[in-house]
């Protein structure tokens, strides 16, 4: 469903929020080795997320990313995704045929259909907060 780089992405960002609101700044190193990602790799993740004014970078001894505690209920899973995978999940072929429409459907078209409506709407209306809310509760986790 989502490209690897995304799923690490969408793991980095809930880690660097639960941090947050512990007051917190997450140094690249330890968000690599949270995520289990390469640090390169997960550089240039991170570049793209604060690009995309998800996430906040912070230079010098005490620097480190970090994420607004008020920013946290205005961020959606819909943002991280569509800053590292485009809108193809929103409205791309479930075969990754270019030409799928309802006019032109592939053989799955009328069956996805229904799948990413409601993906689109999970993503839309899944805070960051919740997300992190979840992480910081110990109802969920991030270990792998």
């Amino acid at each position: 469903m989502f490209s690897k780089t995304c799923e690490y992405a969408i793991r980095a960002v809930i880690f660097i929020a639960s941090e947050s609101y512990k007051d917190k700044r997450v140094g690249l190193k330890d968000i690599a080795v949270k995520i289990d990602s390469p640090e390169a790799f997960t550089a240039k993740i991170l570049q793209v997320l604060v690009k995309n004014d998800i996430i906040n970078s912070s230079k010098g001894p005490t620097g480190g990313f970090d994420i607004p505690k008020s920013a946290m209920t205005t961020i959606y899973l819909s943002q991280i995704v569509s800053a590292i995978d485009g809108d193809s999940v929103f409205n791309g072929c479930a075969l990754g045929l270019k030409e799928c429409s309802e006019i032109q459907p592939c053989p799955v078209h009328n069956s996805f259909k229904s799948i990413r409506e409601d993906l689109k709407l999970m993503l839309c209306s899944t805070s960051l907060a919740e997300l992190a809310s979840g992480i910081k509760s110990g109802s969920t986790h991030l270990r792998l």
